[in-house]
């Protein structure tokens, strides 16, 4: 097999192939670091690499592979990325901020020890913003990533690294973070799968800014992929107190099965959402329609529910300010001009803001627990515009019309209020040729359900064969 053909097989091929002893980890692993050293100038996905410590950990996995009887992890010698939010074991983790810059922690999060522990190896950091404050990717540190769609275009955020080096081949795993969107938001960008899984199925350690709406979660290129990475990883940490039990599922065995008679609700706009690209909206409704082919009841649903933008933006800015209000005085050049205007915002706050949010956010909860009291599974477009230009923080119009901060993520962040598991499906392109995305949103804890819809919307309409023109 060509080096570069490796890059674009699914971890999971490749896990099998590496355990016949058919496929190499050294083979694997000089590959994707081949292809690396030649993309990433270009996209700027991963900006720290471990490329010694990824091929000595190769040549380990290699070693353990040809010894007789040896116990072998489900993740054998496959190549994985971590955001830069998320912190590694002696592998500088800056938060996407100069703040942090020489930062370099002494233990692994729980996901990163848990893909080592099934036997992956860690490539390196990608890209993010400052605390993950934008759906975007750029910050001080490291400057732009870009989409490898197009490299006039934002990869979305803020695992906006992870999303462009998995779209990119470079590297088939790779962990994200989602506090708003953050893993959904660029696997639609970049065209990929992202899971955002329950809230507390994967544990988060430290926590974030904004822990109560934090995720942590699989981007990958396949579902099966990303179903690898939530068996490895579900479970609770002692870590976090708010992870969940673990209750045994298999999630890659939890692919198979029929949908049918299962009530799915297609929503345009949920309520509140202002407005949303034409082509986005015309991809997302035409890949929702394709759930009656799987035996789905479908109907299109107009909830009216009220925003819950204030309540979200409270809780999630107000998080990061009070973080990093300390640094304000002496630091601020140190800090994004637009993330230092939201801190400035936040500390004009009265004391009862942040607590009135909390119980506006559980009074907004009764509304998406009652309508999964009805329905199974939620398909929306996972974002209301196409991948806009690098470098802005977000889009001050769709289609023609202006929009406010965060009015083009109407779709994602409200679900992480209420914690329930949520995924971006590639649905198609737009006339330009930028990637659109389906989410599918389960009631609290079907991961296992959400999974499996997916699965069945990647079998009836694959997109992993699609690669980005970037060489």
């Amino acid at each position: 097999m060509a080096s570069d053909e490796l890059c674009w097989m699914p971890a999971a091929e490749m896990a099998a192939a590496i355990r016949r002893k058919k496929l190499s980890p050294v083979e694997v692993m000089r590959a994707v670091l081949a292809r690396i050293e030649r993309v990433n100038p270009r996209l700027n996905a991963i900006v720290t690499l471990t490329a010694d410590q990824a091929m000595k950990d190769a040549r380990a996995a290699e070693r353990a592979l040809m010894k007789k009887g040896a116990t072998l992890g489900a993740l054998h010698g496959l190549p994985f990325s971590t955001k830069d939010l998320v912190v590694t074991k002696g592998i500088r983790t800056t938060f996407g901020t100069r703040l942090y810059a020489d930062n370099v922690p002494t233990e692994d999060a729980p996901m990163v020890e848990r893909l080592k522990r099934a036997g992956a190896i860690q490539l390196g950091k990608t890209n993010t913003p400052a605390f993950g404050w934008i759906g975007a990717t750029h910050n001080l540190v490291f400057g732009i990533t870009r989409n490898p769609w197009n490299l006039d275009r934002t990869p979305g955020g803020s695992s906006g690294g992870a999303s462009a080096a998995v779209a990119a081949g470079l590297g088939p795993l790779a962990i994200g973070t989602d506090g708003g969107g953050s893993i959904r938001i660029p696997a639609s960008c970049a065209g990929i799968f992202g899971h955002k899984p329950s809230f507390g199925r994967i544990p988060v350690y430290p926590p974030s800014a904004a822990w109560s709406l934090s995720h942590i979660g699989p981007m990958t290129r396949t579902v099966t992929d990303a179903a690898l990475m939530m068996n490895a990883c579900a479970g609770p940490d002692e870590r976090d107190q708010f992870s969940l039990p673990g209750d045994g599922t298999d999630y890659v065995k939890a692919l198979k099965g029929p949908l049918t008679g299962l009530r799915v609700a297609w929503s345009a706009n949920l309520g509140f959402a202002k407005v949303v690209d034409p082509e986005v909206l015309a991809g997302c409704e035409k890949a929702a329609k394709r759930f009656r082919d799987f035996g789905c009841r479908l109907e299109t649903v107009n909830p009216g529910w009220p925003t819950p933008k204030d309540c979200w933006e409270a809780i999630f800015c107000g998080g990061i300010g009070t973080r990093m209000a300390p640094y304000m005085a002496e630091r601020r050049a140190d800090i994004d001009p637009g993330l230092a205007e939201i801190i400035d915002e936040t500390l004009t706050w009265g004391p009862t803001k942040y607590v009135q949010a909390w119980f506006d956010r559980l009074a907004w909860n009764d509304h998406v627990r009652r309508f999964f009291e009805k329905y199974d599974l939620l398909l929306t477009p996972t974002i209301a515009t196409r991948p806009f230009k690098v470098g802005v923080d977000n889009p001050t119009e769709i289609a023609g019309k202006p929009v406010e901060r965060y009015d083009w993520i109407p779709f994602t962040f409200p679900f992480n209020m209420t914690g329930n598991p949520g995924a971006s499906v590639p649905c198609g392109f737009t006339s330009d040729g930028l990637p659109i995305g389906l989410q599918i949103v389960g009631r609290r804890f079907a991961d296992a359900l959400v999974l499996r819809a997916s699965a069945a919307f990647e079998t009836a309409q694959p997109w992993a064969h699609a690669k980005p023109p970037i060489d």
